[in-house]
């Protein structure tokens, strides 16, 4: 495993502009985004029920939860976990944002999360997942934290936070129908972000791992892991009438995730920016393939 003291970060800085001509003339820097994501939230930007819910969420969170949160987290810098930090302003150069502030919370629990507002977001890391991940799959799963940032979703992510989990009882029924279209754009974010930390690592198979480590959180099982056995567990899913227990959810199924970012990996725009030569398939053909995993009704 590379030791990320040995990595010239401005060396990598760098040899940024060079990958920048591997995108196309025309092509945004947005353009892996799911286009559902991208859907519901300019949806969302019309609803007037949605945004006042969000409003009042981020307000509680900034004045509150926020820190509460920080109150029992370690600040990530050159001087305090400086093999994390690294790999944060990695990410953040990868898509271009300023590199976030980020924090790692104790918790047995393989997880991170991003919240905040637009101006002011930050990244929450969980501890055991500096344990149990390499680096380059501790790489992507920084990437598709900054992907939420990249594409715009964190005011969304911290609403839903504190409406599903900080809310009282009167709130979260008040909100019912903004948290519903909220959970349903949620799991169309994570697409994105899981697109967005495999362009960050440029390493799908890294990214593919970190995915299904959270489905097992045991170092004993990594190895003996049967990924398509594993992927064969959807094709039962969508049998069964407990596939409609996904529209709570805030993310799809962890074997959808890992089907859709493998349809991702095979999209010219992917072997593009991760300078694996041409050829692969158009991004709409993708779509149309993960649409068919992602949505839970139909």
């Amino acid at each position: 495993m590379a030791r990320l003291a040995d990595i010239d970060f401005k060396a990598f800085v760098e040899r940024q502009a060079v990958e920048q001509q591997r995108r196309a003339p025309t092509e945004s820097a947005h353009a892996y985004a799911y286009p559902a994501d991208r859907a519901l939230r300019r949806a969302f930007e019309r609803a007037r029920a949605v945004e006042l819910a969000v409003a009042s969420a981020v307000r509680v969170f900034q004045q509150v939860e926020r820190a509460r949160l920080l109150g029992r987290a370690v600040q990530v810098g050159p001087r305090q976990f400086p093999r994390v930090a690294a790999l944060t302003q990695r990410c953040a150069a990868r898509l271009g944002i300023p590199v976030p502030t980020t924090y790692v919370v104790s918790s047995p629990t393989l997880n991170a999360a991003t919240f905040g507002t637009r101006e002011n977001s930050f990244i929450l890391v969980h501890s055991a997942l500096i344990d149990h991940l390499t680096d380059a799959e501790l790489l992507s799963v920084l990437g598709h934290e900054c992907g939420h940032i990249h594409n715009d979703h964190v005011v969304y992510l911290t609403a839903l936070h504190m409406l599903t989990r900080a809310a009282g009882a009167v709130t979260r029924t008040v909100s019912l129908p903004a948290t519903l279209g909220l959970r349903a754009w949620s799991r169309r974010a994570e697409v994105t972000c899981d697109r967005a930390g495999a362009l960050c690592s440029g390493d799908l198979d890294a990214s593919l791992r970190a995915l299904t480590k959270l489905a097992l959180g045991s170092q004993r099982l990594y190895a003996e892991l049967n990924v398509e056995e594993f992927l064969a567990q959807t094709e039962q899913l969508q049998r069964s009438v407990g596939r409609y227990l996904e529209l709570l959810e805030l993310h799809p199924f962890l074997p959808k995730r890992v089907r859709a970012l493998r349809a991702f990996g095979q999209s010219e725009l992917f072997r593009r920016r991760a300078g694996l030569g041409e050829g692969g398939r158009s991004l709409e053909d993708v779509d149309d393939e993960v649409h068919g995993y992602i949505k839970v009704l139909g």
